[in-house]
């Protein structure tokens, strides 16, 4: 069973939310709130497997709400459902410590399959998101990323992570095999000091390391 807690103040949406989730015997549904007042008592006291949150929320915000979350629980899968595309919020949900990004208009086709996803340690998103991340990384300027001891395959894989690549599409890239696949990414991870595959790809980003 997967608990969910979701944050979202446009009621109809919320209850949209919860009828998508109650299709599915796999979901149980812990709270949904229309604001993050009592994020930290709630996250705390529920202990859900994944939250939903949006963004634009009367108070704290969302993105303000991760970082709050993050204060105590690294472990919780975190996915943003926003109407904001631009780059601003998306970098800044990141790397509040967000584990996906979903635009509102994607929940209908992409929100069950995302919640799997991000179960499995991946980075879900919307198609337009990761491509606002893709040009992000285009426009910036590498930086030396000696302080973390990256080797040269270590910065490639960390690149095709960045561009959504999944291990086994690594794998075919580098004509390699997938456990060695992990095996890098799992130095990669221990390098950055990073738990997850969103967390790896917002620190390069932040740090300009591709």
């Amino acid at each position: 069973m997967i608990n969910v807690i979701i944050y979202e103040d446009n009621i109809p949406l919320r209850q949209s939310l919860m009828s998508l989730l109650q299709l599915s015997e796999n979901h149980s549904i812990l709270g949904a709130f229309g604001d993050c007042k009592k994020v930290e008592s709630q996250i705390q006291k529920l202990k859900p497997d994944v939250v939903l949150m949006d963004i634009d929320l009367p108070g704290v915000n969302g993105i303000e709400a991760v970082s709050k979350i993050r204060n105590f629980d690294k472990d919780v899968q975190i996915i943003m459902l926003t109407i904001f595309e631009d780059s601003n919020n998306i970098f800044k949900a990141l790397s509040a410590g967000a584990n996906g990004y979903l635009l509102k208009k994607n929940i209908s086709d992409k929100l069950m399959g995302s919640i799997q996803e991000v179960l499995r340690g991946g980075a879900p998103m919307s198609p337009s998101i990761a491509r606002k991340i893709i040009e992000g990384f285009k426009n910036r300027t590498r930086t030396n990323t000696s302080g973390y001891n990256l080797t040269k395959r270590e910065q490639k894989i960390l690149e095709f992570l960045a561009l959504g690549n999944s291990f086994k599409l690594i794998a075919a890239h580098l004509n390699t095999s997938l456990d060695t696949v992990r095996t890098h990414i799992k130095h990669i991870y221990d390098k950055l000091h990073v738990q997850f595959q969103i967390e790896a790809i917002s620190k390069a980003y932040r740090e300009k390391l591709i």
